[in-house]
């Protein structure tokens, strides 16, 4: 409330003072202004936002010949200053209209968000790594979703506005002429829980608004099973088609159900990743040495001093589960307890239209920044070119296993001929 009433001069003065942009229109420098409170809010910060207030409220109060005493100087500091003490992230006072010269709805940035005062240190929500986005900017960090009311339906506003760079990163993707674009703006929500980093999941009676327009959400899976709710897939909100890529200010507004859960909201420049793009940074970066593999092996198949059971042997196939065809590029996540492959090229096409990130062997999670190329398996690959299935043996070492009906054909014993 303080900064909505600054003129230019005082927004220039605070914006200099921490070393950002003088330069733009009234609306650019209150939007500034307004993510500076949002997001950097330091005790530096408040008192010169407190003094450039107090400066101007004096002056105000001066032209007016009504002196107040000092006391009472800015009630509204005041209130703003009590309620960050009691861990208020809003302050719940309100300044004339008057004092606005631009309309109330900058003021929805910080009502409809809430967030920590800077001066209490509490973990932030983080948001699950998406391996098909690489995130090129921030622009809203997760961030709670304040119930304002006791009604059942909420609605929480957040204006902004683009930078240059984030207008030209749009403009130039790749494929924008063609009305696609591999950089956009993705909107993210979540659970508001900062135990762990947490995965996209929508708040019931979602919708989200940009500027004058409605995003489209997935809809629910419908459920055959009986006294089983539909589920709906979460996943991120592309706005970009509904963002301005202008200097204008951006408004999102999401519409929830306040039904006991808390949840947090993120914006996201990213530029969009190729499951071709994941499998070259996976050959460049993931691959196991195979002398690693083959010590996973011997390790694998070491003999348990308490197991009645000696291992001597394990197999493995040289078949894909997930499309039944010869391995390319075998691999498995680190975490896995098993040997057996999944051909990567498969795996991340099948991600990349719906992500699970389910290994397909043991159905745990295989998340793609924990899979890894197996060095030793590759090798085989090209080794063993007239077999589907190895066996691994406890010295590290593999023999080829050849199909039932081939063994069948080549017989251990002379073949006793009738008639001769």
């Amino acid at each position: 409330n303080m900064v909505m009433s600054f003129r230019v001069s005082d927004l220039q003065m605070l914006l200099g003072f921490v070393g950002r942009s003088k330069s733009g229109l009234k609306h650019e420098l209150v939007t500034r202004a307004l993510q500076l409170v949002q997001f950097d809010c330091s005790p530096e910060v408040f008192k010169k936002i407190k003094e450039l207030y107090e400066t101007r409220y004096a002056k105000k109060s001066s032209e007016v010949a009504q002196p107040q005493p000092q006391q009472h100087r800015s009630p509204e500091a005041l209130s703003i200053h009590s309620s960050y003490d009691r861990g208020s992230t809003v302050a719940r006072t309100s300044i004339s209209t008057t004092n606005i010269d631009y309309p109330a709805l900058y003021g929805k940035y910080l009502n409809g968000l809430g967030r920590l005062p800077p001066k209490v240190a509490k973990p932030e929500v983080r948001l699950v790594k998406l391996p098909f986005y690489t995130t090129l900017d921030e622009l809203l960090k997760p961030t709670e979703l304040v119930p304002q009311n006791n009604e059942k339906l909420q609605e929480s506003p957040c204006i902004f506005a683009l930078t240059p760079r984030q207008v030209e990163l749009i403009r130039n993707s790749r494929y924008f002429s063609l009305g696609i674009n591999n950089v956009s703006f993705l909107y993210r929500i979540c659970y508001t829980d900062t135990s762990s980093p947490q995965e996209d999941q929508y708040p019931p009676n979602i919708a989200v608004k940009v500027n004058h327009s409605y995003c489209s959400v997935p809809g629910y899976y419908p459920s055959n099973k009986p006294g089983v709710e539909p589920k709906r897939p979460c996943r991120p909100i592309n706005l970009t088609h509904l963002m301005y890529l202008s200097a204008a200010t951006n408004r999102i507004t999401v519409t929830w159900g306040n039904y006991g859960k808390s949840y947090s909201v993120g914006l996201y420049l990213v530029r969009q990743m190729t499951s071709a793009e994941l499998l070259q940074r996976l050959k460049t970066i993931g691959i196991k040495h195979p002398e690693l593999c083959k010590a996973l092996v011997k390790e694998k198949l070491r003999l348990d001093p308490d197991s009645e059971i000696a291992t001597t042997g394990v197999r493995v196939s040289l078949i894909c589960p997930l499309v039944k065809m010869r391995l390319s590029v075998p691999c498995r996540a680190e975490t896995c307890a098993h040997l057996q492959c999944f051909d990567a090229v498969f795996y991340l096409q099948m991600n990349e239209k719906k992500p699970t990130w389910m290994c397909p062997v043991c159905d745990k999670p295989a998340p793609y920044d924990q899979l890894i190329i197996d060095g030793l398996l590759s090798k085989i690959l090209t080794e063993c070119e007239d077999a589907d299935e190895i066996e691994y043996l406890v010295d590290g070492s593999w023999c080829p296993i050849r199909a039932e009906k081939e063994r069948s054909c080549s017989p251990q014993c002379p073949i006793l001929v009738l008639g001769e």
